[in-house]
């Protein structure tokens, strides 16, 4: 009999190893598939969208002063990649000190809300009118005022990445754990130490968070104010080659101008989404890696 109750055991173990080598296999495959699709589907759907872009401009017989066909807009971006590159330069410079500024000042201001609830009352509404305010509204007023193109520029950039910043920030110096909280004060941590040791770690998810916002935003208000600036000659951004090819009915200059400023929002992104994850991947649940 107790011979075969160790068979039954064994068969048993055997029976369940198998039931879980079978589903460690499916969530190796599934993990496998899903990494794949994540880089796989993006580059089919944009295929098909190419496809279909070309079915039409061919079958409708669309001349290319109206809509070109991608290989033509490729075609003149390798073709104008020196005059292209350039206009990106002078956009990807305002982009990034825009985006410098905006992280300075909103951090500084977040910490100073904490440290004050007066002064956030205080301030923290026009911070909200500021950004709630079309920037091409109140861009034509700053290029009055501001003598200097490039401040000009910067201030309308500023302004709208300034405001993710603020307040994600202002948010997370705000989120702390109020039983961590009562715990630094039993044990006599005062204001700098509770900020440097307990609020800013924490805010630094919310924080990392409006910094992917305010990188696209402060290109988008980089592009704005070329446009109303309007000033060319050898220092102009990507908004006035686009509007130059434009006047010219260069369509094709004009899409690759777009290719470049989508591809560099996408690179920003991209830049602070990996900036995002080795800050955090080791210890914030947002990016900790959990097996399925």
């Amino acid at each position: 009999m107790a011979h075969i109750s160790d068979e039954i055991e064994t068969s048993r173990s055997e029976a369940s190893k198998a039931i879980v080598d079978v589903d460690e296999y499916r969530r190796q495959r599934r993990a496998r598939l899903e990494r794949i699709g994540k880089w796989l589907m993006p580059l089919i759907v944009l295929a098909l969208m190419l496809w279909m872009w070309n079915r039409i401009v061919t079958v409708n017989e669309i001349p290319h002063y109206i809509l070109p066909d991608p290989a033509l807009v490729i075609t003149t971006l390798a073709a104008d990649i020196s005059l292209l590159w350039n206009a990106l330069l002078v956009t990807l410079r305002i982009t990034l000190l825009a985006l410098a500024v905006a992280v300075i000042g909103g951090v500084g201001l977040a910490v100073i809300f904490t440290q004050s609830r007066f002064v956030e009352m205080s301030l923290f509404p026009y911070a909200v009118i500021l950004q709630v305010t079309p920037v091409i509204s109140i861009a034509p007023l700053i290029f009055i005022y501001v003598d200097n193109r490039t401040v000009g520029l910067l201030l309308c950039a500023w302004i709208v990445a300034f405001f993710p910043v603020l307040s994600n920030t202002t948010l997370g110096l705000n989120s702390v754990d109020h039983n961590l909280r009562d715990l630094f004060r039993i044990y006599g941590a005062n204001r700098w130490q509770e900020l440097v040791h307990l609020r800013l770690p924490s805010a630094l998810p919310y924080f990392l968070g409006g910094l992917r916002i305010a990188g696209g935003l402060a290109l988008i208000g980089a592009v704005v104010a070329e446009y109303v600036a309007g000033t060319g000659g050898i220092n102009s951004g990507l908004a006035f080659t686009i509007l130059e090819a434009g006047y010219r009915l260069n369509i094709p200059r004009m899409f690759a101008a777009l290719l470049l400023i989508a591809g560099t929002g996408v690179l920003i992104f991209l830049i602070l989404s990996l900036l995002s994850h080795l800050l955090l991947h080791k210890w914030h649940e947002s990016a900790v890696k959990r097996e399925a």
